[in-house]
C-alpha cells in the first residue's frame, strides 16, 4: 500500500555544494539538517480531519528523509528544531518563537502581516488612496503587474461594486474572497445581479478586515501550472507541473491533484528544464517574477516552500492571456508528491529529475496502483468518502 522511506544516517552535513544547482555529493547519504528534531506544528484551527492526518503524514516522511524524531507542536516540545507549521506564519514575532532564524530551519514560509499570505496581495488598488492593510507595499503590486491577470483587491464594499463594474466592460469577472482555500466561496459574475448577490453574501465586514480580489476570468482552453521551490536542509529542488480538478459528492468541481516534474536546483533550473515547453516556460518566469518581489518587497519574508498556481487560457474576447493566481508557503495539497520526488533525488544522487503525482479522490474506494504512498483514506465529516495518495513514477 505504500513504499518504504529509506533513513539517513545521523550525524555530519554535507561538505559545501553548489547550492544554485542543489547538487548533493556523492558518496554515502547523510543528513540533510543538523536538526536532530523535527516538529509539525498544526496552527491552522480550521483544517479539516482528512488535511491533518495528510500534513502529519507527510512531515513524518520528511523526518525520516531527514533523519530527524518527530515531534507534535502540540505535546508541548520544548526543543522545536526543525519546523514543518500547517499554515504560513503570519509574523516575524510567530517565527521568533517557534526557533525559526531562516529557510534552513523549516518547511513553509513566514510573511511579516498576515495579508501577505492571502489572495489580496496579487493585486493593487483602485487608487493610491484606497483603504489597505497596514503594511501594504505597492511596490510588489508594481512589480507583478506583468504577471497577474487584470483585477485589484479591495477593502471596501464600495471599492468592490467599483472595481467589479470596471472589469464587467471587458467581460465575465471572477469574485475571491480573500480566506478561501483553493476555489472555496469563488464566483463568476456575469453582470450587476450577480455582483449584488455575491455581496450580499458576504459581510461587508469581512471584505473590510480580510479584503477581496476581482479579477478577469478565463472562459475557454484554462490550463492551470503548479510551479514550485523547495529547500529541505541542504537540498534544494524546483518544480513545474498541471493540476486537475474532479467532482466531490456535491458534483462541485474540486481540486483532484498535481502531477509534478522536479530538478535539482532553483528558478534557473527550472527553466533550463521548461525550456521546449512554452507554456510551462511562461508559467515558471511568472512565478519567479512573483516569488522574487515578494522576497524583496517584504521584509522578513521567508519560503522555504513556495507553491504558485499560474493560469493560462482565453479570455471572452479570445484574447490569451496568463497569470500567478495566488501563492502557498505552507505544506499544500501538491507536498506528497514533492517529498515523493525530494526522496528519489536523495536516494540518487546522481538524478538530476524526478516526477511525481498527487491524487484526491472523492467518492468509492477503488484499488491503489502499485507503489502508492497512502496517506488518508476514510469518511471526513466535510467531504465525505476521499482517498488521498502519492506516486512516484518511473518514466
Amino acid at each position: 500500500m505504500s513504499t518504504a522511506v529509506l533513513i539517513p544516517s545521523a550525524g555530519g552535513r554535507h561538505p559545501p555544494f553548489d547550492l544554485a544547482q542543489g547538487v548533493l555529493p556523492a558518496g554515502p547519504r547523510q543528513a540533510l539538517t543538523p536538526h536532530r528534531r523535527l516538529t509539525f506544528v498544526p496552527c491552522r484551527a480550521d483544517a479539516r480531519e482528512h488535511e491533518l492526518v495528510t500534513q502529519r503524514g507527510i512531515a513524518q516522511r520528511l523526518a525520516a528523509l531527514m533523519g530527524c524524531e518527530l515531534a507534535d507542536g502540540a505535546d508541548g516540545v520544548a526543543s522545536l528544531g526543525y519546523v514543518i507549521p500547517n499554515d504560513t506564519l503570519m509574523s516575524l514575532a510567530a517565527a521568533r518563537r517557534l526557533g525559526i532564524r531562516g529557510e534552513e530551519d523549516l518547511f513553509g514560509g513566514v510573511v511579516p502581516y498576515p495579508f501577505v499570505a492571502t489572495k489580496v496581495i496579487t493585486h493593487g488598488l483602485l487608487r493610491p488612496d484606497a483603504a489597505a492593510p497596514a503594511g501594504w507595499n505597492p511596490d510588489f503590486n508594481e512589480r507583478v503587474r506583468d504577471s497577474v491577470l487584470p483585477g485589484w483587491s479591495v477593502f471596501s464594499v464600495a471599492d468592490a461594486r467599483e472595481a467589479a463594474q470596471r472589469l464587467l466592460q471587458g467581460g465575465p469577472v471572477r469574485f475571491k474572497p480573500a480566506c478561501g482555500i483553493g476555489g472555496a466561496g469563488q464566483s463568476v459574475l456575469h453582470g450587476e445581479a450577480d455582483l449584488d448577490a455575491a455581496l450580499a453574501a458576504l459581510p461587508a465586514e469581512q471584505i473590510e478586515q480580510h479584503g477581496l480580489v476581482l479579477e478577469r476570468n478565463l472562459a475557454a482552453d484554462v490550463q492551470t501550472y503548479s510551479i514550485g521551490f523547495l529547500r529541505l536542509g541542504s537540498l534544494v529542488a524546483s518544480y513545474f507541473g498541471t493540476q486537475r480538478n474532479t467532482l466531490n459528492r456535491l458534483g462541485q468541481e474540486v481540486y483532484g491533484g498535481s502531477t509534478l516534474t522536479v530538478v535539482r536546483g532553483g528558478f534557473e533550473a527550472l527553466e533550463n528544464l521548461a525550456a521546449d515547453d512554452e507554456g510551462a516556460r511562461h508559467a515558471v518566469a511568472l512565478a519567479r517574477t512573483y516569488h522574487e518581489a515578494a522576497r524583496d518587497c517584504f521584509p522578513g519574508f521567508l519560503a522555504s516552500r513556495a507553491n504558485y498556481d499560474v493560469v493560462r487560457g482565453l479570455d471572452a474576447s479570445g484574447t490569451l492571456c496568463a497569470g500567478v493566481l495566488e501563492q502557498s508557503w505552507r505544506m499544500g495539497g501538491a507536498s506528497g508528491a514533492e517529498v515523493a520526488a525530494l526522496q528519489a533525488l536523495c536516494d540518487a544522487p546522481a538524478r538530476h529529475t524526478a516526477r511525481a503525482s498527487t491524487v484526491e479522490a472523492h467518492g468509492e474506494f477503488d484499488p491503489l496502483p502499485d507503489g502508492a504512498v497512502l496517506y488518508y483514506r476514510g469518511v471526513d465529516e466535510h467531504v465525505g468518502p476521499i482517498t488521498k495518495y502519492a506516486l512516484l513514477h518511473e518514466d
